[in-house]
């Protein structure tokens, strides 16, 4: 594995995305609250451009002690992918479906040094 350079860390603002192809494969580089993040652009689902869809946090169902349905809220410090396709679903951090452990989105590594923006693939 090699380090590859994608961009300037000023060409990739918080909450951006960038796709580029890395070594023949279809990588999206995010940036979010300061962190990078790179995946491989390609949902387990049935193939469809995964980190291009919406990025919002996770809703949580709010019930009450005795039972009650509360509503919903966001839960601000986790963040998710959510396939344009189908709607799957992937936690930001880890790559993870948060119902089924086995879908995951494959992970590279992302780093910045000297104001540029490299993976590892």
């Amino acid at each position: 594995m090699a380090e590859i350079r994608v961009c300037a860390s000023e060409e990739l603002s918080d909450g951006d995305t960038r796709i580029q192809q890395v070594g023949g494969i279809e990588l999206a580089i995010l940036r979010e609250q300061g962190e990078l993040f790179a995946y491989r652009n390609l949902c387990p689902h049935q193939g469809g451009p995964a980190c291009e869809g919406v990025r919002m946090p996770r809703v949580i169902e709010v019930i009450a002690a005795d039972g009650a349905y509360r509503g919903k809220r966001f839960a601000d410090d986790e963040m998710q992918i959510i396939c344009p396709w189908h709607g799957y679903t992937f936690d930001l951090k880890t790559g993870v479906n948060p119902i089924d452990g086995r879908l995951r989105l494959a992970k590279f590594e992302a780093f910045e040094r000297d104001g540029e923006i490299y993976v590892v693939a």
